[in-house]
């Protein structure tokens, strides 16, 4: 088995100032403590802990500037350790606003009490399921968990339905899974709600027992899927549909299939943003949000990234089966806040 060389308890336990310096691609200063500029003359700025890609949303985030003349002073990197880094330093921070891949770190810093309550305007914009039942957090765009698989050697009517068959011997070596990225660890952490602690953990110890491959990235597992490497891989659906948009449908070994209803692995996750506490009267990080869920910008995640719109208003991209359809597991996303408990639980059976 390909092995993580991070671990779990060492993203909990990391000061702030060691997990800063890997963490930092693009950082300014602090944000501006100035109330809002509604002439867009620039005088502002916002700094955002993003889990997000650079490459990814980047751009967004300069379409964001050029439009309201509020800079954004991104800092990217992992999504669990922004968590950890925000818990470190506390009501410190110099972040205004987190916007984070999953649901799960959102809940695990807001539980810690540091997001502050959106306002009223953005705060019940998107369906109840998708965000904070305090009103703390909320999501952006939605995911889907597949599982891909390489149709030269899986035909459709064998893919497992469930992620339960995965640590069946037939499988062995020929699972891969992304240990590290956060939507895989939102996944664990909503398995663990809904399946129990005993359930899941026995599962896990399964696939390491099954040889099951790890890899960085979702986009790592899909590339290794789609050349035959292994045979199936745990993914979020948007990862298939960016790459069939880049090469062509007919270009691609490896295809997509959603497990059955219920199934832990038919998880919709979010990824989603909050309002640090030390920014709770900052204008500017109010419209940001704000811009986030706006028609225009929703329509920007469906063409650019494939992920589902959460403003209703908003038709996702064709060809995906519609959020009312997909019954995952019963794991509210508002309780996916114990990242802690699953990172721990994911470095016990040597995953982390």
């Amino acid at each position: 088995m390909n092995r993580p060389v991070r671990s779990g308890r060492a993203l909990i336990g990391l000061t702030a100032a060691a997990l800063a310096l890997p963490l930092i691609a693009a950082c300014g200063g602090g944000s501006d403590p100035g109330g809002s500029d509604p002439t867009g003359a620039g005088s502002e700025a916002i700094t955002v802990y993003s889990g997000r890609s650079e490459e990814l949303v980047g751009p967004l985030f300069a379409q964001f500037t050029e439009q309201t003349g509020i800079e954004v002073q991104a800092r990217f990197g992992d999504t669990a350790e922004f968590a950890a880094q925000l818990l470190e330093e506390g009501d410190a921070s110099p972040a205004d606003v987190y916007f984070a891949q999953d649901a799960g770190a959102l809940g695990a810093v807001s539980a810690a009490g540091l997001l502050a309550p959106l306002p009223a305007s953005v705060a019940t914009l998107v369906p109840q399921n998708y965000r904070a039942t305090d009103g703390t957090w909320t999501g952006v765009s939605g995911r889907a968990r597949v599982i891909a698989y390489d149709a030269e050697q899986v035909p459709a009517d064998q893919v497992p339905q469930s992620i339960f068959d995965l640590t069946d011997p037939q499988w062995q070596g020929q699972v891969a899974i992304a240990p590290t990225n956060a939507s895989f660890q939102s996944f664990v952490t909503a398995m663990r709600v809904s399946q129990g602690d005993d359930v899941t953990r026995q599962w896990l110890e399964g696939l390491v027992a099954n040889d099951v491959q790890t890899y960085e990235k979702n986009g790592l597992i899909l590339d290794a899927v789609d050349t035959g490497q292994v045979q199936l891989g745990l993914i979020n659906h948007y990862y298939w549909y960016e790459k069939a948009a880049e090469v062509g449908q007919d270009a691609m070994r490896a295809q997509i299939s959603f497990t059955k209803p219920e199934d832990p692995g038919s998880l919709v996750n979010v990824a989603g943003v909050g309002i640090l506490t030390n920014a709770a009267d900052n204008a500017a990080a109010e419209q940001f949000v704000a811009w986030l869920l706006s028609p225009e910008t929703q329509e920007w995640f469906v063409e650019n990234t494939f992920e589902y719109p959460l403003l209703p208003s908003v038709a996702a991209a064709a060809g995906l089966p519609t959020l009312d359809t997909l019954r995952g597991p019963d794991a509210p996303l508002a309780e996916l806040a114990d990242l802690p408990g699953t990172l721990t639980m994911l470095e016990d059976v040597g995953l982390l």
